[in-house]
């Protein structure tokens, strides 16, 4: 019998996922039923009853949702690290953004800044702490345009017809997304580096599917395209 797994993800693995649909059909004959988004909505959406067979989020939501039964424990695989970036349209001028000043100058001549979700993403929780850090929360607040997850806030960024903007949001998300280049990663003192694990949800109803699905995106076939998509190792 064939199995329709679902997925609860980060928005940090959705290339990734995507790419290994087919592989994953090929080799077992299930099918994955994906939904992406900010960690925060995915975590909530869990908690909410959606139905789930895996599990993609932050090691730090993944250890809290096992030590609370939603993960089934020992099923944990880490993905890689994911930095978060800064992003340019495809073929507009690519600004220093290597130190603290250079940055701040970037942001404040930028004509509009996109980014994901303030309270439920953690690339976007992060570039609004940086945000208050350089003093700019205030002076840019008409120029922040915030989406629910990264990959749309890139896609609109993309599909703007302004020159002169700026985006802020995993490398992951920042590849995915044709129409946008990723420049650099954020300056040291301000770096992200995210753990994204996968993991078998307690109530999943293949759960030997959903292992067999973590072991493919974690494992060695894939660790080329994890590298690709904007993870490290």
């Amino acid at each position: 019998m064939n199995n329709t797994l679902h997925l609860l993800s980060g928005g940090a693995a959705q290339a990734l996922v995507t790419r290994l649909q087919d592989r994953f059909l090929a080799l077992h004959g299930d099918s994955i039923e994906p939904t992406f988004g900010a960690v925060g909505m995915m975590k909530d959406k869990l908690l909410a009853g959606a139905p789930c067979d895996v599990l993609i989020l932050t090691d730090a939501l993944i250890a809290q949702l096992s030590a609370s039964g939603q993960v089934a424990a020992g099923t944990e695989r880490a993905l890689g690290v994911v930095k978060t970036g800064i992003a340019v349209k495809t073929g507009e001028t690519r600004p220093a953004v290597s130190t603290r000043a250079e940055l701040k100058a970037a942001l404040q001549a930028a004509s509009g800044i996109y980014f994901p979700d303030a309270v439920k993403s953690t690339a976007g929780i992060h570039f609004m702490n940086v945000l208050k850090q350089l003093g700019l929360d205030q002076e840019l607040a008409d120029r922040l345009r915030t989406f629910p997850n990264g990959a749309a806030a890139m896609t609109a960024m993309a599909k703007s017809t302004e020159t002169g903007l700026l985006g802020c949001t995993q490398d992951t998300e920042i590849l995915y997304i044709e129409g946008v280049d990723l420049i650099a990663d954020l300056p040291k003192e301000f770096e992200l580096a995210t753990v994204y694990t996968a993991a078998v949800c307690t109530g999943a109803k293949a759960p030997e599917s959903a292992a067999a699905l973590i072991g493919l995106l974690a494992g060695a076939e894939a660790a080329g395209l994890r590298v690709e998509c904007g993870f490290e190792g």
